[in-house]
C-alpha cells in the first residue's frame, strides 16, 4: 500500500545560515531509523547560500542532502519555506520526516502536514521503529507531561513528527563518509510569501542560554526561600556552569523564563546536572533526559527524581550545597579543574560528609 513512501527525511532548522544543533541530533535519529528500515536518510536545508552546510551533514549521517538556495528563503518565512517543501514532496514521497521542535519547526511543521493532508506528532521525546510493520513509534509527554503517549500512524503517509532538541545526542561526524549533494530548482516569488521580515530586534537581558550549558546546577521548591538561591549560584560559579530552576521557582518571580527546565521549558543536555530540593515530577524529568550525569539531591528518599540520577544523595539540599562549595574550592586552590573532576570521576561528597 505505502510501497512508493521511502526515505527518512530531515528538514533542517537554519539561522543567519548557520545549522542549529538539532539538526544533527534528528540526522543521528534518522540514521537509526533508516538503517533498521533499509532506506536512506535525507536531509533539506533551504536558506540563500546554505549549499557549504551539506557535508556537514553527510559526515554526521545523511546519504543525500537537498540544498534549496534562494534570496527568499534567507530569512524563515512560513509561507515560503511551506511551499518549497511541500513543492518538493510532491515528487518525493518520504516514509518518515523529521522536524526540529524549535520555533520556526512548531510554525512550519503543521503548515507541511496540513498541505499534505497528514497528521504529525509534536515535541517528541522517543523514537523506536516497529520493524514488522515498518512503524515509527512517536512517544511524546500528553496530559500536562501526567503520561507519555505512543502513537503511530499506519494507514497514511508520510510519518511525520516534530521532536525537542536536546532529546537526543548528536552523532560523532565521520569525515570519510559519502554521500550525495543535489541542488534543487526552487520556484519562489514575492507574491507567494504574504509576511515580509523587516527588522531583527536583538534582546539582550545578560542571561545565560542554558540549553546550550555543560553544566546545569538547579533547584527547586526544595530550596525554600529565594535567598537560598544565591548558594545555588556561587556553587555554579565555582564549576563554570549556570543555574536552573524548576517551573514553580519561575512562577514565583525569582527566575525568568528563561531558566526553566521541563516540559514547559527548556530541554537540556549538560555533561553534568546537578539537581537540589527538586522532586522530579515527569514534567521536569522530561528536560534533563539528554544529560550524561544527573546527581540529585533531596531529603525525601521517596522521591521520583531518584528514579532517574545516576548518583543520589538524601539530605538537606543547603548542606550538601555548602559541601560541595568547599571541596571544590579546595580542588581549584590545589589548581584542579573542580568541574572536570566531578564530570569525570563521577564522584560527588555522600549525605554523611554533608
Amino acid at each position: 500500500m505505502f510501497e512508493e513512501y521511502k526515505g527518512v527525511y530531515v528538514i533542517a532548522d537554519c539561522f543567519e545560515g548557520q545549522v542549529r544543533g538539532v539538526t544533527y541530533e534528528l540526522i543521528g535519529q534518522a540514521r537509526l531509523i533508516a538503517d533498521q528500515l533499509g532506506e536512506k536518510v535525507h536531509t533539506l536545508v533551504l536558506g540563500e547560500a546554505v549549499a557549504a552546510t551539506a557535508p556537514s551533514m553527510i559526515a554526521h549521517g545523511s546519504d543525500v542532502v537537498h540544498v534549496f538556495e534562494h534570496p527568499l528563503l534567507g530569512r524563515y518565512t512560513t509561507d515560503g519555506y511551506t511551499k518549497v517543501i511541500t513543492d518538493f514532496f510532491a515528487d518525493h514521497k518520504p516514509n518518515v520526516i523529521l522536524i526540529g521542535a524549535t520555533n520556526d519547526g512548531r510554525d512550519l511543521a503543521p503548515r507541511i502536514s496540513g498541505r499534505m493532508k497528514n497528521g504529525v506528532v509534536a515535541d517528541c521525546t522517543i523514537l523506536t521503529v516497529d520493524t514488522k510493520d515498518g512503524l515509527v513509534e512517536w512517544t511524546r509527554p500528553a496530559l500536562g507531561g501526567n503520561i507519555l503517549a505512543e502513537i503511530i500512524c499506519p494507514e497514511h503517509r508520510p510519518q511525520m513528527g516534530s521532536v525537542r532538541p536536546n532529546v537526543f545526542k548528536k552523532p560523532e561526524p565521520d569525515e570519510t563518509r559519502q554521500g550525495e549533494i543535489c541542488k534543487e530548482p526552487v520556484q519562489l516569488a514575492d507574491g507567494d510569501i504574504r509576511n515580509r521580515f523587516v527588522e531583527m530586534i536583538h534582546i539582550d537581558k545578560g542571561d545565560v542560554n542554558i540549553e546550550d550549558a555543560e553544566i546545569v546546577v538547579a533547584g527547586g521548591r526544595g530550596m525554600g526561600n529565594q535567598a537560598n538561591f544565591a548558594k545555588l549560584q556561587e556553587l555554579a560559579d565555582v564549576l563554570g556552569g549556570v543555574v536552573g530552576v524548576t517551573r514553580p521557582i519561575v512562577e514565583k518571580g525569582w527566575f525568568d523564563l528563561s531558566r526553566q527546565i521541563g516540559q514547559t521549558g527548556k530541554t537540556i543536555a549538560p555533561k553534568l546536572y546537578l539537581a537540589f530540593g527538586i522532586s522530579g515530577a515527569i514534567q521536569h524529568t522530561a528536560g534533563i533526559t539528554g544529560a550524561e550525569v544527573i546527581v540529585a539531591v533531596n531529603n525525601d528518599p521517596e522521591a521520583p527524581i531518584f528514579n532517574v540520577c545516576d548518583y543520589g544523595i538524601v539530605g538537606d539540599a543547603l548542606q550538601v550545597i555548602d559541601e560541595m562549595i568547599r571541596q571544590c574550592k579546595r580542588i581549584k586552590a590545589n589548581g584542579g579543574d573542580a568541574a572536570a573532576a566531578l564530570v569525570q570521576t563521577q564522584q560527588v561528597p555522600s549525605a554523611d560528609e554533608a
